[in-house]
């Protein structure tokens, strides 16, 4: 598990944020929470709308697993999902159903090159498993539209062509502890939001 409690950085920025950082208890299935990401677009420990533990209860499932799927399809098939997710989510349950992969084992590159030869699964998707679901310490979703968000507003960055080096620029400093830095900006991102409520 990601430890959010040290800090271990030495950016200004970065330490007068003090945010109540979450509990990230990892669930280790990389099937359940990536067809989490798939349904839901968000990681479900991300989501506040909650589709897909909607979609899990009326299953009667409290996990998803490849050997357990079949009680959700005829739920997913009376969801209103395109037919791009419908396909995605096919292919990722019949992957996962004839490979039995051991992904604490692999290497964070091995992790992108397997999820990312998966039609529909793309970087931010990988990026949320590596972070969330597998606790990796250095992993930086620089695709993640709230991270974004945070980074311009805390670095001053500019929101143009050259947003994704100049966040690439700042992260280089949290090496190898890019994961905590992320979590942390998310954190003090959600603490925001609930003080203007």
């Amino acid at each position: 598990m990601i430890n959010t409690k040290a800090d271990p950085f030495n950016d200004p920025i970065l330490d007068r944020l003090d945010p109540p950082m979450p509990v990230i208890e990892s669930t280790r299935n990389v099937f359940h929470d990536l067809m989490s990401c798939i349904i839901e677009q968000q990681i479900h420990y991300r989501s506040t709308k909650g589709h897909f533990k909607k979609r899990l209860d009326e299953a009667g499932l409290p996990h998803l697993t490849p050997s357990n799927v079949e009680q959700l399809v005829p739920v997913l098939s009376q969801t209103k999902l395109s037919q791009r997710k419908h396909d995605t989510i096919a292919r990722t349950i019949d992957f996962f159903q004839t490979n039995q992969i051991d992904w604490p084992s692999l290497a964070d590159d091995e992790v992108r090159n397997t999820l990312g030869a998966l039609k529909g699964i793309g970087d931010w998707t990988i990026d949320m498993i590596l972070l969330y679901t597998l606790a990796r310490p250095d992993i930086f979703p620089v695709g993640d539209y709230h991270l974004k968000k945070m980074m311009t507003q805390l670095y001053n960055l500019k929101e143009d062509a050259t947003l994704k080096t100049s966040m690439l620029t700042v992260a280089e400093q949290w090496r190898p502890y890019r994961s905590q830095a992320v979590l942390k900006i998310l954190a003090w991102k959600d603490w925001q939001k609930q003080q203007l409520r």
